[in-house]
């Protein structure tokens, strides 16, 4: 089996395996404690915070641990727009985020009375902040606009997207689910007030993430209970988890710029084997890993079996929804159409990524198009 989806979720690492064992077996407490098993489980949080901020370059009271990507973009999104509602209700996001941010700008904008202005993309699949400085009203106080897409892995220009929102006063967290050990993501050079990432996507354990909150920023919680998370996220710490996060961050070194050409050998290979295949997407602007592809003609859901029965693990662009595959809306927001979003595969290459790898992608797209000829 060759795994190329790695955008989806990625291995663990040894070294965040290795942090987490004796939370998993000997050390137990709850951090909230105060008798020597929960000291050192608290010890064991209070490490990890440090260690993630420094990987970071911002402080540890700025660091909110959460139970994932998920929560993490829902808690910037919702927590934000509530807690700076006095100042208007009119929110910014762009038509290629992740559901994590769409559905909850939907959410605010369906029950608690909110304005959603949707920021358009370029074929590329990037944000103008010209269409941005254009949008945004003396009432916007929010705009979450993702550093790259989980499709395409289209790099957006967060800088100066960033200095639109504070030059008009509004907050802009940013989804960094994508980026965090593939970019170097720093949210105060970035110039974001908040940034969400998730530990599964760079090699640590799933179902933990983390909220960067630059200080000062007022949040309001999404959930209730206890005063957790300086009382900004309730709820018992997943320790071993949020010391698996820690290490996994530890261990990674930025852009893995090993990757690119293993993605442009692959896309070369993919070419010769289909000529109708076409790539979406500027690959000067997207992550190292990614290769998002299209195969005009094909049946996509058949497209993908035929591949996984090829020992390929990769994605699909389309989702399923109740049943109905849907075309993805972030290749329909960059102009593609349905009927050719619906072919369309994902490529995400990891860090254990190999030339015999792309080697067996390319042999197993060719099996696939010979079985199921392509429009010319």
């Amino acid at each position: 089996m060759v795994y190329l989806d790695h955008n989806a979720t990625t291995p663990l690492c040894a070294e965040a395996r290795s942090a987490m064992l004796p939370f998993l077996n000997g050390n137990f407490g709850n951090p909230s404690a105060i008798h020597a098993a929960g000291r050192l489980a608290r010890a064991g949080v209070d490490d990890a915070r440090e260690r993630l901020a420094a990987v970071m370059g911002v402080r540890p009271q700025e660091i909110i641990f959460t139970g994932g990507g998920t929560e993490s973009c829902n808690l910037g999104v919702i927590g934000l727009a509530r807690a700076h509602a006095a100042k208007g209700r009119h929110l910014i996001t762009s038509a290629i985020e992740h559901h994590a941010v769409l559905h909850a700008c939907e959410f605010l904008r369906d029950f608690e009375g909110f304005e959603i202005g949707i920021l358009p993309v370029d074929a590329s699949g990037s944000v103008s902040p010209e269409a941005l400085e254009e949008m945004i009203r003396p009432d916007t106080t929010v705009v979450s606009v993702m550093h790259a897409n989980n499709e395409t892995g289209a790099i957006q220009p967060l800088r100066e997207l960033a200095e639109v929102c504070r030059k008009h006063g509004a907050v802009f967290h940013s989804d960094a689910v994508q980026t965090f050990g593939k970019l170097r993501v720093n949210p105060h050079e970035i110039g974001v007030s908040a940034l969400s990432i998730a530990a599964h996507k760079f090699h640590g354990p799933q179902g933990v993430g983390a909220l960067f909150l630059g200080d000062g920023i007022a949040l309001s919680r999404t959930a209730h209970g206890g005063a957790h998370e300086n009382s900004r996220r309730p709820g018992t710490e997943n320790v071993a988890g949020i010391v698996g996060m820690a290490a996994a961050a530890d261990a990674i070194s930025g852009e893995p710029t090993r990757l690119l050409p293993l993605r442009e050998t692959l896309w070369e290979g993919i070419r010769a084997v289909s000529q109708a295949a076409v790539r979406n997407g500027d690959p000067e602007r997207t992550l190292a890993n990614t290769l998002n592809v299209s195969f005009p003609g094909a049946n996509g859901e058949a497209f993908l079996i035929g591949l996984d029965l090829e020992g390929l693990c990769v994605s699909s662009g389309s989702s399923c929804i109740v049943g109905a595959i849907q075309p993805s809306h972030v290749l329909l927001a960059m102009g593609i159409p349905a009927r050719i979003a619906m072919t369309t595969v994902r490529f995400s290459l990891g860090n254990g990524t190999t030339e015999s790898d792309v080697r067996h992608a390319i042999g197993a797209v060719r099996k696939v198009v010979d079985l199921q000829p392509l429009a010319s």
